[in-house]
């Protein structure tokens, strides 16, 4: 296995969800609206880099590579029960919307204990977030016979130089990716965290 982290400016995809969450939301609604959570971008973001580097989307079955034509995304939910890493299916193919729904219905049936088989066998790459600790950097084991696993941290903030040579305030996240070598080298998983960070500092684009 080897590890690539890259670090991601989250200050567009902060602006992004506020705007969306105050889109969905309705005064007049008996219950709270749905509201999209950075897990629930990060998702998107790499289920479409998925999408965009297919030789990612794939596992190790012993004498053989197998790619997946769909991407369904493993969500790691840790548990009073222990860890349990429940699948969203065709997550490329869902709004972020669709992913938030998908994502409260399994950990919700998780933590309950209520998961069938069916919600946490096929996932094709896992997302293990530890942001809500407060952890900001970790390598992630990888589920098998996955290739890959994600490793997102917290947001933090530092100062930065901008384009006219000054200095202002960004929030920033680190990632990183564990990837089986047998699977897939280097350079494609240096390619795929790419593909990751160009979503998620351009959220713009997951919407297209």
């Amino acid at each position: 296995h080897y590890y690539l982290s890259v670090e991601v400016s989250t200050d567009n995809l902060m602006k992004m969800r506020a705007m969306l969450n105050d889109s969905m939301a309705n005064p007049k609604a008996k219950e709270p609206p749905p509201k999209v959570s950075v897990n629930d971008m990060v998702i998107k973001a790499a289920s479409l880099a998925l999408r965009d580097v297919p030789q990612m989307n794939a596992s190790w079955h012993g004498d053989h590579i197998k790619q997946y034509s769909g991407v369904h995304m493993s969500i790691a939910v840790q548990t009073e029960h222990g860890l349990f890493v429940p699948v969203v299916r065709n997550s490329d193919k869902l709004g972020l919307k669709g992913i938030s729904a998908a994502v409260k219905e399994l950990a919700g049936k998780a933590r309950d204990g209520k998961l069938k088989p069916s919600e946490y066998d096929g996932g094709t790459f896992t997302i293990s977030n530890l942001g809500m600790y407060d952890i900001r950097q970790f390598s992630a084991i990888i589920n098998p016979p996955q290739a890959g696993i994600l490793a997102v941290g917290s947001s933090s903030k530092k100062v930065v130089p901008t384009k006219d040579g000054g200095f202002a305030e960004s929030s920033t996240m680190v990632a990183t990716l564990s990837a089986d070598h047998r699977v897939v080298d280097g350079a494609v998983g240096a390619l795929w965290l790419k593909a990751f960070k160009g979503y998620m500092e351009d959220p713009s684009t997951m919407l297209l």
